[in-house]
């Protein structure tokens, strides 16, 4: 503890379940995941446990199952392919509340795929995977200190609510070297609580059965809707995720895993070029942090999934958003986007999303009041037509007097 190691992450997943009092491990060999069987081949002797190589994943799972059932902390891991032949005993287990611990590390598919990284498992690791109702515990780490710290995560849930746990890596997870510090104190088995329904030594005390199933009238219905209890409690208080740049962020990239290592490169170069990006990062995939997006989703109005799948990890940031916010999805089914490539998109979509420039407030003018129109002028009266008097002029008489005029 305290001290940074340079580890392969195959490597640092294998140590870091050593330290946390892993004493079983059966495995298969295949490609990206192969240093982990091999690490655990030398190191878990070392440690006073045990390594098996099975002569299949079947196998692996089974003895997996068996030594579970035992009360010790055990591992397996594969890739894709094998994960998949697995399915069936990891259902077993869940069937039987076994705390197992598992890891995938992706590899493209479907069938023989390729070796390079992917995330093409997502649906196969949240929604169960194998028959019936169960679920598993996936933590997503994002670096080789995570592969390295999560394995004590995954003992500490499994244990806790008597369930399978998993890491979901990827190829590149896997291969990679960075420094890993492991933060926790080494676990001594020996220091561990013996559970009280593990098999063992059965002197003095009640008998015990391990199974994943009751045939009872009734009673596997009984189970089932316990579990349900105890996923709904996972659900409330499990959850954890990420947030980087979010307070003033108007588009938020959502990835997990190597995607969101890509994702925050892109969310550098949009930030140097002052564009208000966020990144939101599921580490617990399930359970899913579907209550804090719903939440984010209340502000910002426009995300961007980014996931090496077709579109399988984008169902639940919908689903999640509820439609309240636009998600946009970048996808590489099998490929390795670049921060170059996401960036790309983040600087289209941020077009159409920025907010239009403040315009300046003109300070309204009263309207000029109506002027008031002229009364009418009464009409006037019509004057009666004066009627001309006709002066009479009496014509003088000639006044004529004897003797001339006077």
């Amino acid at each position: 503890m305290g001290e940074k190691i340079l580890m392969k992450g195959n490597e640092a997943l294998a140590e870091g379940a050593v330290l946390a009092g892993c004493r079983f491990f059966s495995g298969y060999p295949i490609t990206p995941q192969n240093e982990v069987p091999e690490y655990m081949s030398w190191r878990l002797p070392e440690a006073g446990g045990t390594f098996i190589q099975a002569e299949s994943e079947v196998s692996a799972i089974n003895m997996l199952y068996g030594a579970a059932a035992t009360g010790i902390r055990t591992m397996t891991s594969s890739s894709s392919p094998g994960i998949s032949l697995k399915q069936e005993g990891i259902s077993y287990c869940a069937g039987a509340d076994l705390p197992i611990f598992f890891a995938n590390v992706v590899r493209g598919g479907p069938g023989l795929g390729n070796i390079a990284a992917s995330q093409g498992d997502y649906n196969q690791s949240v929604k169960g995977g194998g028959h019936g109702d169960y679920h598993t515990i996936v933590l997503a780490p994002n670096s080789v200190d995570e592969m390295g710290n999560f394995p004590k995560k995954c003992y500490e849930l499994a244990e806790k609510y008597r369930m399978p746990a998993m890491i979901l890596a990827d190829g590149i997870l896997g291969q990679m070297m960075e420094p890993v510090e492991f933060k926790f104190q080494p676990v001594d088995p020996a220091n561990l609580k013996k559970p009280d329904w593990s098999l063992g030594n059965a002197a003095g005390r009640k008998k015990r059965i391990v199974r994943s199933y009751d045939l009872r009238e009734g009673e596997l219905e009984k189970m089932n809707w316990a579990r349900a209890k105890k996923f709904q409690e996972i659900e409330d208080r499990e959850v954890q995720f990420e947030e980087k740049n979010i307070n003033d962020a108007q588009l938020v990239l959502v990835a997990y895993g190597t995607s969101s290592r890509i994702a925050a490169a892109a969310m550098k170069m949009a930030r140097d070029k002052g564009i208000k990006v966020g990144l939101f990062r599921p580490i617990t995939l399930w359970p899913f942090p579907k209550k804090q997006l719903a939440k984010l989703a209340q502000r910002v109005k426009n995300f961007l999934v980014v996931e090496m799948s077709q579109g399988q990890f984008v169902d639940d940031v919908r689903l999640a958003i509820g439609g309240t916010a636009q998600v946009d999805l970048y996808a590489r089914p099998a490929g390795i986007p670049s921060g170059e490539e996401v960036f790309a998109v983040v600087e289209k979509l941020y077009q159409s999303i920025k907010p239009a420039k403040a315009v300046k407030k003109v300070e309204k003018v009263k309207p000029a009041k109506k002027a008031k129109s002229p009364k009418k002028a009464k009409p006037t009266r019509k004057l009666k037509p004066v009627k001309k008097k006709t002066v009479k002029i009496k014509t003088a008489k000639k006044a004529t007097r004897k003797g001339g005029r006077r």
